[in-house]
């Protein structure tokens, strides 16, 4: 689940193979000028599909051209990303 504080949009729970495609249908209904952060912190378990969901969540906010940062990634998210080499995308700010 994601719910929107200000200009962060939290993640809530799993973001998992399971739950990433309906994570990313709210991530899109809820980008809009004003959202500027993804926070992570609520963030239970992830695999693959997070680092695949932060990537396309960057990619449509530059689409939209809005400014978009990350915070609080789990550190198996950024373990996951310096695996998969794109690390350097994930770049989060410091919460």
């Amino acid at each position: 689940m994601i719910t929107q504080e200000g200009d962060r949009l939290l993640f809530d729970g799993p973001v998992t193979i399971a739950t990433v495609s309906a994570l990313l249908a709210q991530a899109r209904a809820l980008l809009a000028p004003g959202a500027s952060v993804l926070d992570f912190r609520g963030v239970t378990e992830v695999d693959s599909a997070a680092v695949a969901l932060a990537l396309e969540c960057l990619r449509e906010a530059r689409r939209r051209k809005l400014a978009l940062s990350l915070a609080n990634l789990p550190e198996a998210m950024q373990n996951l990303a310096e695996l998969y080499a794109v690390s350097e995308l994930l770049q989060a700010d410091p919460a």
